[in-house]
């Protein structure tokens, strides 16, 4: 399976943990990869379909031949790994199963950023703190499917590239692409609505014991079809939080509707929070987020005061000598780049992106809004200085820097408050993918149907 199902064992918190589940890297599954393709070359094919910046290889691995086709895509963002595991499941099922490949070809993306993948180390998280120990995510305009939504056309990095050329390639009527959370439920999020997906998606949540995430930020003020269901409005509809950059329109999700085809994107927790299933209404959710608002910027300004101590971070103040590649050549910097540029990219763009939201948060809130809403700004508020304080917190580290360990204290304080004010319990390996592949499958059979209709 590409994982392997393990017992677990809890903490005096009672927060779940893991003891010997790991996520597979990216070489383990373009191995797994090339033997399903050795087992079956007349049906499965596994090929290089570009390369990242740092010139590692992208695998696709086809089963099927038909010219109508599906694309699932893993590994959009570093931390959420569960996608390439489920990727695999998802393919072998497929190659064992005749009808699901009837009139259909499969194509999976194994990691669609296999350098922010080498930098996101955490694939044995033994607790929400271990996972931030290793983390990575990239800055924005660094993701793949995010890059077209905030950059112009020629600065895009390959890995956008390569991805928008395969939906040029194939033009599938589904594309999904498989996400992950680090603690709270399962959602789903639609370019385009799929009818007939709400029903399995909340039966498979349950019997699999994973909450359903109804209010997720991510999806704030979105028509919903279902529990946790979300379509993404028309373009130039009102948006709930004006600070956020990028315009999803412009994605690699909205590149498959050029062919008739749609995006779904389904996420899983890796830690489930049983408080983002909470659809009654929250007695007060405007005093609730200028709470969260004002944790926030504290929060920042804490990251932000060890960070222009650092000797590291003083070294960079203008953070020009820490852009990408390309756009150090487009702007005529000439220093190397430090090999943990991309972590401190990251960071420094997630703390850019505290001063709107908290601002956002004070705006008046839904009259209708649940306490399932307000527990998700509220992760999404704890997030968000978390992840800074622990990219940053590993250049620290490496350099020997001496604010690294006040900003430990502050990481692992962080981490512990987390976890126990949203009570967080481990989701096992393969229930994670089995409920993400369910939903694929689901979805693909649906959208046909759809798709046939019309």
């Amino acid at each position: 399976m590409g994982y392997c199902g393990c017992a677990r064992r809890a903490d005096d918190t009672g927060v779940s943990h893991l003891t010997e589940q790991h996520y597979p890297s990216v070489k383990e599954l373009v191995l797994s990869a090339r033997v399903l393709a050795a087992e079956q070359p007349w049906l499965c094919r596994l090929r290089r379909v570009g390369t990242s910046r740092a010139g590692r290889p992208l695998h696709l691995l086809s089963v099927g031949h038909a010219t109508r086709a599906v694309l699932v895509v893993a590994g959009a963002h570093a931390n959420e790994p569960v996608g390439g595991p489920t990727a695999l499941h998802l393919a072998r099922r497929v190659a064992a199963d005749h009808r699901l490949r009837h009139g259909t070809s499969w194509h999976f993306l194994l990691s669609a950023d296999p350098d922010g993948a080498s930098l996101h180390r955490s694939l044995t998280p033994a607790s929400l703190l271990d996972y931030h120990r290793h983390f990575f995510r990239p800055a924005g305009p660094e993701q793949p499917e995010w890059a077209p939504s905030v950059l112009p056309p020629d600065m895009l990095p390959p890995e956008a590239v390569t991805l928008l050329r395969l939906i040029d390639e194939l033009q599938p009527y589904l594309q999904v692409s498989l996400h992950g959370t680090d603690l709270g439920g399962t959602w789903v999020q639609l370019t385009r609505e799929i009818p007939g997906l709400a029903e399995p998606f909340a039966k498979s949540a349950a019997q699999l014991h994973i909450p359903i995430e109804t209010g997720t930020s991510d999806a704030a003020g979105w028509p919903v079809t279902g529990p946790g269901v979300h379509v993404m409005p028309q373009p130039g509809s009102e948006v709930p939080f004006p600070s956020l950059p990028e315009d999803v329109t412009r994605s690699t999700w909205y590149h498959a509707h050029r062919y008739g085809g749609l995006t779904a994107i389904v996420e899983v927790p890796m830690w489930a929070s049983d408080l983002v299933d909470d659809t009654s209404r929250h007695p007060d959710p405007a005093a609730a987020l200028r709470h969260v608002s004002r944790r926030l910027r504290a929060q920042a300004a804490q990251v932000e005061q060890i960070m222009s101590r650092a000797r590291l971070t003083k070294r960079y103040s203008s953070w020009d000598a820490l852009a990408p590649r390309d756009v150090r050549a487009a702007g005529g910097v000439h220093e190397p780049p430090h090999p943990l540029a991309p972590l401190l990219r990251a960071s420094r763009w997630a703390l850019d992106l505290v001063p709107g939201l908290a601002d956002d948060w004070l705006l008046p809130p839904p009259v209708d809004a649940t306490m399932t809403y307000v527990s998700s700004i509220d992760a999404f508020g704890r997030r968000l200085p978390l992840r800074a304080a622990a990219m940053l917190l590993r250049t620290l580290k490496a350099a020997g820097d001496p604010t690294a360990p006040e900003l430990d204290r502050l990481v692992t304080r962080w981490c512990e408050e987390f976890a126990t004010a949203f009570r967080a319990r481990w989701v096992p390996l393969e229930h994670q993918v089995e409920h993400q592949a369910r939903t694929v499958l689901t979805a693909a059979r649906h959208a046909r149907v759809d798709a046939d209709a019309a």
